[in-house]
């Protein structure tokens, strides 16, 4: 297509800027040459340059180079895996003349916004990746015009409504994914037209509702990840004729009845997930073929019966999940000399007997807590990295059994016998995976710093609490995290820094508890998964929260309650009849996976404590400690009593004085009507990068001005009063008040401010685009708009602008 001439006079306004725009596209497409003077279809460099635009992006250098969009890597033999963004061409269309764009790759770069429309003038894509980025909006129908997509990735989205049937149309699909999204309702039948499609991931996209009839003709799929979906009904008899599937993963959805004794027939499979299926029960009879299986994880499914036998042949089994289901029978000592077995969670089952005898050395997790196992303990329990959980079951700890594992364990055996009877303790608090703290309301929350793994326990010296924990993340195993973040709106921020973790089940105890009702209050701050308009932010950590065994809060959200980075605390009450109180956070396979991390899924607390509502009647001192200390008191000498009260009147000197700037910091804000969110010193600092001079965007009168990001991902730019500045006080917070009271679409926003003793700084929204002048005139075209006035008279409100501005 032929771009009309460059006429070097001015034209009229309006007929001037539509020249300025078809020359920039003509610009893009007649340089999209490559060395074979193949040139790329017009629309193709359109669409691709519109887009890129758009979505704020650059080609790097390794292609489009010198302006050719199909140069460099964009059409060697470089994967397109090896860049980023980046295209592939193809330029041997029309006997070499014409090249066309075959695959797109713009992956992980939080490009935001809808999918765009020119996409569809990519006809001849066969890849296409758009993953890991902040898209929303639906699918367009139009995407239909891609027939010729193989590989289609739009996982890790922000993509909201119902998935389009046109999808279907996309015959030579041979992957797709679209998991970790908002979709909305069924699974559209027409995808099961998609008969060459070997693999499929929709794990978390929000799908519902059954599985269609016309997925029986996806015979050709080799991997399919559908967990948590809404997905409901009996898991189709038909997947067993997916005889090609080597990954299969069905967590966390609403499955009913059993598991299809077809799935005997899935003989290559080497990676099984399934769970939370309700209202059935099913045998493990269906995996006698399933030789090659390396990860099994039959989890919360009913399944009962006993292990059978053939399990000593599955070789290749490295992970074997059969946690919270109803086994019975004692444990086969096969199931622990598996030759390449490493993790072994038998927890939550009947299991009755004893231990093995022997243990191959490569096993180093084992769970087997909440099971009725009792008996000696063989001599491998001692073996150095072992890892084991015997938490629940009926163990007599004494003789050869004693202190071969960690200690407490004889108090966390069935029913809890320690003190049962006999308690001494009316309360108890925990800073679950942190220091000691002692809160604004002066609770003392205990440290609970101890290393913890897939299957251990923990229990304090006191004996007034316990942890246990089980379950191994797939990646980059966490069982505590941390943040520097200050929050906000607690009293308490300290408290909600550290975390424990959970890839499974994680129980907290209280014991030796004086019976009578309780206030059980959890205290839980996402720090994990946060941000604004990324990928990273689009994560979903869910839950359930049991105490005493009674579900109390089914699939918890932290950030569907208050959001990340915001505490958040949920009072219970408890009634305690047998002196302790188990909290138990249960993984039911909801959340997503994998954002922002391999791993990152499961329970995570900050904070745990309970209080008696009675009148106790205990002392809540560990036994053998006496509460009334006045000797230890008395034999304090003179000198140190003295050093000691000089200590104190200094450290209080220092915090009066801190207290009277913090009350002068606060006068100079009680004037004003909306007063601002205010920041520490020490947060801008880090959001600045101790306002390093790369950073700085300019300067004016007040003083300099630095780009900075905040610890929840907003970008912002920092004014900074310096000492050269006439401004004073009162200016300072005259443009607070000014700015804090005027909202308008058009003008910048203010964040917050910070004063802190001679520190003032003003923290506003970024605004990346530069002035409008710059916008408009910025092409590099220089003469021909000089001197004329421009109009922008846009939509509904332009009557208003002109009415109001005569004089533009």
């Amino acid at each position: 297509m032929a771009a009309p001439p460059f006429h070097q006079r001015c034209a009229p306004p309006i007929q001037a800027l539509l020249f300025l725009l078809s020359a920039v596209a003509f610009g893009l497409t007649v340089r999209a040459q490559n060395g074979t003077n193949a040139t790329v279809d017009p629309l193709e460099a359109i669409a691709i340059n519109s887009m890129f635009q758009r979505w704020k992006l650059s080609a790097s250098n390794q292609w489009n180079i010198s302006g050719q969009l199909c140069s460099g890597v964009a059409i060697d033999a470089t994967e397109i895996v090896n860049f980023n963004p980046g295209i592939k061409c193809t330029c041997s269309f029309d006997n070499g003349a014409t090249c066309h764009v075959t695959a797109l790759r713009v992956y992980a770069l939080d490009v935001a916004g809808p999918i765009p429309d020119e996409i569809r003038n990519l006809t001849y894509l066969t890849d296409l990746n758009l993953g890991q980025n902040y898209l929303t909006g639906p699918i367009p129908a139009t995407i239909v015009s891609l027939t010729r997509m193989q590989y289609l990735n739009l996982g890790i989205n922000a993509l909201s409504g119902e998935l389009p049937k046109e999808l279907g149309l996309l015959s030579d699909l041979r992957s797709i994914a679209f998991g970790t999204n908002n979709f909305s309702g069924p699974l559209p039948p027409e995808l099961g037209n998609l008969s060459r499609l070997t693999q499929m991931y929709f794990d978390s996209a929000g799908v519902s509702g059954p599985i269609p009839p016309s997925f029986a003709n996806l015979t050709s799929l080799e991997r399919v990840w559908a967990s948590d979906n809404d997905l409901t009904g009996q898991i189709p008899d038909f997947v067993g004729n997916w005889t090609k599937l080597l990954v299969l993963r069905f967590q966390g959805n609403s499955f009913q009845g059993s598991i299809p004794s077809s799935f005997s027939n899935l003989s290559s499979l080497n990676d099984l997930r399934i769970s939370d299926i309700s209202n059935g029960s099913s045998s493990l009879d269906f995996l006698r073929n399933m030789r090659t299986l390396a990860t099994l994880v039959l989890r919360n499914n009913n399944v009962s019966g006993s292990i059978p036998s053939f399990f000593g042949q599955f070789n290749s089994l490295q992970l074997l999940d059969l946690s919270f289901n109803n086994l019975t029978g004692g444990l086969p000592e096969f199931l622990f000399n598996i030759g390449g077995i490493t993790s072994l969670f038998l927890g939550s089952n009947k299991f009755t007997g004893v231990l093995p005898a022997q243990k191959i050395s490569k096993l180093q997790n084992i769970d087997l807590s909440y099971n009725e196992l009792s008996g000696s303990f063989p001599s491998w329990v001692s073996q150095q990295n072992l890892q084991i959980n015997l938490v629940g079951n009926n163990f007599t700890i004494g003789g050869s059994n004693q202190s071969v594992l960690p200690s407490g364990l004889d108090c966390l055996q069935r029913n809890f016998p320690c003190r049962r009877g006999s308690p001494v303790y009316s309360r108890f608090a925990v800073n679950c995976g942190g220091t000691q703290i002692r809160s604004f309301d002066q609770t003392v929350y205990e440290m609970d710093n101890e290393t913890l793994g897939p299957a251990t326990y923990y229990m304090t010296s006191t004996g007034r609490w316990a942890v246990s924990n089980a379950g191994l993340p797939s990646d980059n195993p966490q069982y505590r995290t941390s943040s520097l973040y200050q929050f906000t709106n607690t009293m308490d921020s300290e408290l909600f820094q550290t975390a424990r973790l959970s890839a499974g089940s994680l129980r907290y105890y209280g014991l030796g508890l004086e019976n009578g009702n309780y206030t059980v209050k959890l205290q839980f701050a996402e720090i994990v998964i946060f941000g604004n308009m990324t990928w990273k932010s689009l994560g979903r950590r869910v839950f359930d929260i049991y105490i005493q065994g009674n579900l109390e809060w089914k699939d918890f959200d932290i950030q569907k309650e208050v959001g990340s980075l915001r505490a958040f605390a949920k009072d219970f009450k408890v009634q305690v009849s047998e002196n302790y109180i188990e909290i138990h956070l249960f993984w039911a396979g909801k959340g997503t996976c994998c954002v922002p991390s391999q791993g990152t899924y499961g329970p995570l607390i900050q904070a745990i404590s309970a209080t008696s509502d009675f009148i106790p009647s205990v002392t809540n001192n560990p036994p053998g400690q006496k509460k009334d200390r006045t000797g230890l008191i008395a034999g304090i000498s003179v000198a140190v009593g003295a050093a000691s009260l000089f200590s104190i009147l200094a450290i209080s000197y220092f915090f009066w004085r801190r207290k009277m700037q913090k009350n002068f910091e606060d006068e100079e804000l009680l004037g004003i009507d909306t007063r601002p969110y205010t920041f520490s010193y020490g947060e801008l600092k880090t959001a600045t990068d101790d306002f390093n001079p790369v950073n700085k965007l300019g300067e004016g009168g007040f003083g300099p001005v630095f780009k900075g990001t905040l610890v929840d991902g907003r970008v912002v730019a920092v004014k900074q009063l310096s000492v050269a500045s006439h401004q004073g006080k009162s200016q300072f917070v005259a443009e607070i008040a000014t700015i804090s009271a005027v909202q308008h679409r058009n003008l910048v926003k203010l964040f917050g401010c910070c004063i802190e003793g001679k520190k003032r700084l003003l923290v506003y929204e970024y605004l990346e685009n530069k002035s409008l002048d710059q916008v408009l005139f910025g092409i590099g075209i220089t003469g021909c708009l000089k001197g004329v006035k421009v109009y922008i008279l846009i939509g509904q409100h332009a009557m208003t602008y002109a009415w109001e501005w005569p004089g533009v």
